[in-house]
């Protein structure tokens, strides 16, 4: 078991920091309550004058798929052979020992959604992981969260000289995936226990089964306010749940979005507008959305921002007018409720997973260390030391 004794515990539930220890058995924690008396096999951590904080989460990257360096072997994120790739799972690509990952560990980052590209209008499935580990399957903490797909510039960029030039072109091929994959679950539904009558195996279809029953939302790559409003559309249309990623144009839309209550990633927001679709963009989108009621994560999308840089990016979002809870929030809880993982990790709770960050100052300014770093109970960054 460990105790952590007397921080100042940031939970992300309670806007107001407090004073407490927290016990933690068997990667859980177990309880949060002050002076809690150990027994003689617990190892207990003084952190008197220190801020504890849940374990950061980055609700999109492509961590681990796409590699430290520069270079073909090292990208596995974008399929180009093919447009519509549902069938692709991002568990099958990622490399845990890729160096990103230790220096993710290191910044606090504990869990992140990573999976395929923008390039195609079906990526493939997302996956949720804990950041460290050495063989994937041990990291997961659920497979398959989401099915990436894509509008705006990417797709018409990528296969501009093949098959898609428009966003009418983008947006049809996602209605023929998505009312093909209707048919073959009724289809199979209708043959019911007589294999005779099911239809033919269908690898493309039979991924996007998890979107029609809704057992996974489309994760919505959209920039520009009007490919939000498409992919909206085209969700509604189908009956699927959608969560929006990048909103670089939600500060334009934000009554419209408010509306909608759907999760909402934002982000990259660091560094020059290197498209078209993102000359609008602005780190006051993030405050400007969580202020009109919305559940906005900051999101890196590693590697265009590196994956350590999470904790700066909600201090910049709070520079330009967010909330400083508002902040942690969307780096912690979520993120945890947008990639559905939100009953393991993004707060500190009693029955949640034991990842814990511990820094000597406020770890959104650029001076804070971050002193440990704990998942599941595990000392995986810093040392364990009476501070």
């Amino acid at each position: 078991m460990l105790l952590i004794k007397n921080g100042t515990i940031n939970d992300a539930v309670n806007e107001v920091p407090y004073l407490s220890d927290i016990l933690i058995s068997q990667g859980k924690i177990i309880k949060i309550q002050p002076n809690i008396i150990p027994d003689k096999e617990t190892a207990v951590i003084d952190a008197a004058g220190k801020y504890i904080f849940p374990g950061f989460i980055d609700a999109h990257s492509h961590i681990g798929l796409d590699g430290y360096g520069i270079g073909y072997e090292g990208q596995d994120y974008n399929e180009l052979n093919d447009i519509l790739t549902p069938q692709l799972r991002a568990i099958d690509a990622i490399q845990p020992m890729d160096e990103t990952f230790l220096k993710a560990v290191k910044a606090g980052i504990t869990s992140v959604a990573t999976g395929p590209g923008s390039s195609n209008v079906l990526g493939g499935t997302f996956t949720a992981i804990k950041t460290v580990g050495k063989r994937i399957d041990d990291m997961v903490i659920r497979p398959a969260i989401a099915m990436k797909c894509a509008f705006g510039e990417n797709p018409k960029r990528c296969y501009r000289d093949k098959f898609d030039t428009t966003r009418m072109s983008t947006a049809a091929k996602l209605r023929e995936m998505l009312f093909k994959a209707n048919e073959y679950a009724r289809k199979i539904e209708a043959a019911g226990e007589d294999e005779s009558k099911r239809p033919l195996f269908d690898i493309k279809l039979e991924a996007l089964l998890p979107v029609i029953r809704k057992e996974i939302p489309l994760k919505a790559h959209a920039h520009q306010a009007n490919d939000m409003f498409t992919a909206l559309r085209i969700a509604r249309e189908f009956g699927v749940d959608i969560t929006l990623e990048h909103v670089t144009e939600g500060h334009l839309i934000v009554e419209e979005l408010a509306k909608e209550n759907i999760p909402l990633a934002v982000g990259p927001s660091l560094g020059h507008p290197t498209k078209f679709e993102l000359r609008n963009k602005t780190w006051e989108t993030p405050g400007v959305l969580a202020n009109a009621g919305c559940q906005v994560s900051i999101i890196t999308d590693a590697p265009v921002i590196p994956q350590e840089y999470l904790p700066l990016c909600a201090g910049l979002a709070v520079k330009s007018g967010m909330k400083p809870f508002d902040a942690l929030r969307a780096i912690t809880i979520n993120p945890a409720r947008h990639i559905g993982i939100a009953d393991r990790v993004g707060s500190i709770e009693i029955g949640k997973d034991g990842d814990i960050v511990i820094t000597d100052g406020n770890p959104f300014e650029i001076g804070t260390t971050v002193e440990a770093v704990f998942i599941e109970g595990s000392l995986v960054s810093g040392e364990i030391k009476s501070f």
